[in-house]
């Protein structure tokens, strides 16, 4: 069942369930399946308590003939270091692993049930197969004959048809002998009797809950372990099968069967693999009547690696609905990256360059003034020099979603290729929420603000010279045409490199760090709350960017006047209104008085 952000249609799935398999990884173990089971376990425990439902927990790690041992652990006849000496088989580590669970049960009234093998009834079928057991381990263990095994275990020739479509799966055997086969066969029928004792016991009403390793329980009752045995004295839909961190896992295709119901992963660990349902991407593609070929490469590969979500595919059919937004999503990775991020993306930058527009041309005019039009064409040169940096200011710090970069990751990295690593292993801005796959950290936030600094800088930079520069060679055309224009204007120029090297320290540093903050913050992190609420989330980004601009304007004159690029006569008209070339949203202001035309653009 592959799931948003509904995460209650999990619960509710467990809840109408008799039986809920938590299935670990096997080959090798992951310490946070055992945090998943105690908080699975105690939100199941609190919902039964809740319903006046009994609940247990089996246990395949504690053989079945150490059920005595821990009901005296559970009256507290025992404590845990005498239970614990009864498991000295188990691997260093895995009692501290498994106490927090097992003190939870005693202190909540939860029954453990002992559902293994016992180790030496295991190692005896594992070295001389079922015929080596005694006659009464032998019909207490190994599946009677004439219950679809041969002999008491199953003929390979007979195996299902699942089996084959996992080949992964004989892994968990090592080479898949006529011996092993034999062992898996006492362990899944002794566990399915005890299973099925245990829910005898707990009532028609009650839950048990089977912490058991993953190729006991994978495709549940369509494959050939422990849900397929119970299933024949119990309706398929009163089990669950949930795999913990699969990491593993053979990626399913579309049309085979599930493996698990449910794929849960710690919050601890990073989804890399297959973490969504194959069968409802198909769906989706098939509601929108579209064939994987047709898609992006990148979605090709993230649909590959299991990271593209059914919601991401669902919001690039939706934007292709829109013909000017459909050739941006196809023709250009960047914007598609961008949009499937954030369906709002082109809103956002709609609005800040309207709002750069707008206050720059303002500002413009009232330092102009009947000048205006006569000096149209510095008004031009500040105007699309604030268009472009704005663009970039929003372009930049965007949140993105790129799935080539997985694929990259996968190859041994060159000079190139190894520089694409690093920046595609931090985030877009320092508050970007964890993307699947992606395990952000303090050092990749704090990276992400030096990165997106070093860009915006190097965008101020070039801008700078551009502007400045082109302003000049203006400068210069008018002073040919008009021998009166430089007496009348008593004009200065501005210093290309100082004021270029000013301007990309203020982008990298004020402008960085700010635009970083409304993306990551208030356009995601504060507005998704109100997602569904359009109109609120435009409002809340206009005044955010409103007054992120008023704030960068002043910022930018009092650096201007302190490096000495404006000059302090104008101050009582400056503060009165952000500078000429003032672009509020862009933060790219001119720098002149009434003596000065440095073209000097702020952000």
């Amino acid at each position: 069942m592959a799931l948003g952000k509904d995460k209650s249609k999990v619960w509710e799935k467990m809840l109408d369930a008799r039986v809920v398999y938590l299935a670990e990884a096997e080959q090798v173990p992951v310490p946070d399946d055992k945090e998943l089971e105690l908080e699975i376990v105690k939100k199941l425990n609190k919902r039964c308590v809740e319903s006046d439902r009994p609940i247990a927990l089996a246990l395949e790690a504690f053989p079945c003939n150490l059920q005595e041992q821990l009901n005296q652990y559970m009256d507290k006849r025992i404590d845990g270091q005498t239970l614990k000496s009864f498991v000295t088989h188990w691997p260093p580590q895995r009692w501290q692993e498994y106490e927090p669970l097992l003190t939870y049960c005693i202190n909540n009234g939860i029954r453990l049930v002992a559902c293994g093998v016992p180790l030496e009834v295991l190692r005896t079928v594992q070295a001389e197969g079922v015929l080596g057991l005694s006659k009464v381990d032998r019909k207490k263990y190994a599946p009677p004959a004439g219950s679809g095994f041969i002999s008491g275990f199953p003929s390979i020739s007979r195996r299902s048809s699942m089996d084959n479509n996992f080949p992964n799966q004989s892994a968990t055997f090592g080479p898949m002998s006529y011996l092993s086969v034999q062992a898996r066969a006492v362990e899944d029928y002794t566990m399915s009797q005890i299973i099925l004792q245990a829910v005898s016991d707990v009532g028609s009403t009650g839950m048990l809950v089977v912490v058991t390793g993953a190729s006991h329980v994978t495709y549940g009752s369509r494959g050939t372990g422990l849900p397929a045995r119970i299933s024949r004295k119990m309706q398929k839909k009163n089990q669950v099968v949930i795999l913990l961190d699969p990491e593993r896992q053979y990626i399913r295709r579309e049309g085979e069967a599930p493996i698990a119901d449910f794929l849960w992963y710690s919050a601890a660990r990073t989804c890399n693999r297959n973490c969504f349902d194959r069968a409802e991407i198909a769906r989706v593609m098939n509601a929108a009547g579209r064939k994987r070929d047709a898609l992006p490469q990148d979605l090709q590969n993230g649909l590959d690696l299991g990271l593209v979500s059914p919601e991401v595919l669902q919001n690039f059919f939706d934007l292709e609905k829109y013909p000017l937004i459909s050739e941006l999503t196809n023709r250009f990775q960047g914007f598609r990256e961008r949009l499937l991020a954030d369906p709002r993306f082109l809103q956002r930058l709609a609005i800040e360059e309207t709002i750069s527009i707008t206050t720059t041309l303002l500002a413009q005019y009232q330092k102009r003034k009947e000048n205006f039009f006569e000096e149209i064409d510095y008004v031009v040169t500040d105007t699309l020099r604030g268009i472009v940096v704005d663009f970039f200011t929003v372009w930049l710090p965007a949140p993105t979603l790129s799935f080539l970069s997985n694929v990259d990751d996968m190859n041994p990295p060159g000079s190139v290729e190894a520089l694409k690593g690093l920046l595609g292993s931090i985030p877009d801005n320092a508050f970007q929420k964890n993307l699947a796959g992606k395990d952000w950290n303090l050092n990749h936030r704090i990276a992400s603000v030096f990165v997106g600094g070093f860009k915006l800088a190097g965008v101020g930079f070039i801008s700078s010279i551009g502007a400045v520069a082109s302003s000049n060679v203006l400068y210069a055309i008018r002073k040919l045409l008009s021998s009166s224009f430089d007496n009348k204007q008593g004009n200065r120029r501005s210093p290309v490199l100082k004021t270029a090297l000013v301007y990309a320290s203020f982008l990298g540093t004020s402008a960085n760090l700010r635009y970083q903050f409304i993306a990551g913050i208030v356009e995601h992190r504060i507005s998704e709350q109100f997602s569904d609420q359009t109109l609120l989330v435009n409002m809340i980004s206009f005044v955010a960017r409103t007054i992120n601009s008023y704030w960068g304007t002043q910022q930018w004159i009092d650096l201007a006047r302190y490096t000495g690029l404006q000059s302090r006569k104008n101050e009582e008209v400056q503060s009165q209104i952000p500078d000429p070339s003032t672009n509020t949203a862009s933060e790219c202001n001119t720098v002149e008085d009434t003596t000065t035309i440095d073209e000097t653009n702020k952000q």
